[in-house]
């Protein structure tokens, strides 16, 4: 376990400035600031900073603020007494201002009363001519020398609310990533799967993944499967092709600025001697994957997967019995019918789909569907079978494919 801030933050993916800090802090006795959401808000209020607290010019002089008021001897408790004060008396709003302990040091509050006070001269008569040789906040943001100072004149109704000052949110971004959910069967039965790490800056620096591709908008899908599946054969130093992909679904993940749909595919290799080929890429087992450093997309990835896998081994499972066509000559078939069957008849003669279109024109009341075939293709299909799940009765439809120039009875 890294014992210092700059170590937690390089050795352990997925951990930002204020996770290192406050583990650090409050963990291991570094002598750190912890800048959340609660100290921003406490610290611009403090010191009257009105600048935007997203941008970097704030926030390197919060995290600067942090670390010269943090107590050296007291570090861990010290940032959670800041966290605490904006969670509990520095509120967003309707903050406890009569409560707060720090309250005689704070620019907001004396602003306010000094504005309360000009005010109640403007009413008198009585304001009299600044002499402080001190310029306005206001002035000197209009003068653009400051980059803490307001960037919008003082609203006296929002009083210590004024600060902070946060730009008006953008919609977030929309992306959609191909991934593909690679898997191999493992040494000891246990399927394993091959991820890849992230860049080490940037969103979710350092985290695991399966493989993926942005995809872009003027790209077609099946150019961004090609693009994916080269990736995956260099990173398994072996050829590939799209066709393996299975389709899985869809999953979304909400970042704060990004709304992210991710394409899910899947791509199982028979061989389970496969390696992969770069530092940036490993073969983890399940249990293992459960431990990894990877996000919650990832997560939501990996279910998806499972339940698509459980759904095609309950389908693989499914009891039947096949009957000749010959049995199903009326409605009053033995065969149990439902509201929602669909009926597939197969016959090998042109004579014989008559005979079943025939039948189907008999039972329009039975919500059924199109089988997807042409005529031609239902004439060529294999003759005289019908599947029905021995369990519930219901009648499986069967499509057959022939390939185009091959006999239907081949």
């Amino acid at each position: 376990m890294p014992r210092t801030v700059d170590s937690l933050l390089k050795q352990l993916p997925g951990v930002g400035r204020y996770t290192a800090a406050a583990v650090g802090s409050i963990a291991l006795g570094q002598v750190t600031g912890a800048v959340d959401g609660n100290v921003i808000r406490v610290l611009c209020r403090l010191r009257a900073i009105g600048a935007d607290s997203t941008s970097p010019a704030v926030t390197e002089a919060l995290w600067g603020l942090a670390n010269t008021l943090v107590d050296p001897e007291r570090p861990g408790d010290f940032n959670q007494a800041m966290m605490e004060l904006g969670a509990r008396v520095c509120t967003p709003k309707g903050p406890l201002c009569s409560q707060c302990p720090v309250q005689s040091h704070c620019h907001s509050y004396r602003k306010v009363h000094d504005k309360r006070e000009q005010n109640s001269k403007k009413l008198l008569g009585k304001l009299e001519r600044k002499t402080s040789a001190l310029p306005d906040i206001e002035d000197c943001a209009a003068s653009g020398t400051c980059l803490l100072c307001p960037s919008e004149p003082w609203d006296d109704e929002l009083g210590v609310q004024n600060f902070p000052r946060k730009p008006a949110k953008k919609p977030p971004r929309v992306e959609r990533t191909l991934t593909c959910v690679v898997v191999r069967p493992g040494e000891e039965g246990e399927d394993e799967y091959l991820l890849t790490q992230r860049p080490n800056k940037g969103l979710l620096a350092g985290l695991w993944e399966f493989p993926s591709v942005l995809l872009e908008e003027e790209s077609s899908e099946m150019k961004q499967k090609r693009a994916l599946c080269a990736e995956i054969s260099g990173t398994l130093g072996t050829h590939l092709t799209e066709s393996l992909f299975q389709s899985v679904g869809e999953v979304v993940h909400i970042f704060s600025h990004i709304h992210q749909t991710y394409v899910v595919h899947s791509m199982r290799l028979k061989d389970g001697d496969i390696q992969a080929q770069s530092e940036n890429a490993q073969w983890l087992s399940r249990s293992a994957l459960q431990e990894a450093a990877v996000s919650t997309g990832v997560k939501k990835i990996l279910k998806l997967y499972d339940s698509a896998d459980s759904q095609k081994e309950q389908l693989s499972k499914v009891s039947v019995s096949t009957y000749p066509l010959q049995k199903f000559t009326s409605l009053h078939s033995p065969v149990p019918i439902t509201d929602d069957t669909r009926v597939a008849y197969f016959f090998s003669s042109h004579s014989g789909w008559k005979e079943a279109k025939h039948r189907r024109q008999e039972t329009t009341d039975l919500k059924k569907t199109q089988t997807g075939c042409s005529e031609q293709r239902r004439q060529a299909a294999l003759p005289q079978l019908l599947l029905q799940d021995s369990q519930t009765g219901i009648l499986m439809e069967l499509c057959v494919r022939i390939p185009h120039g091959a006999s239907p009875c081949a």
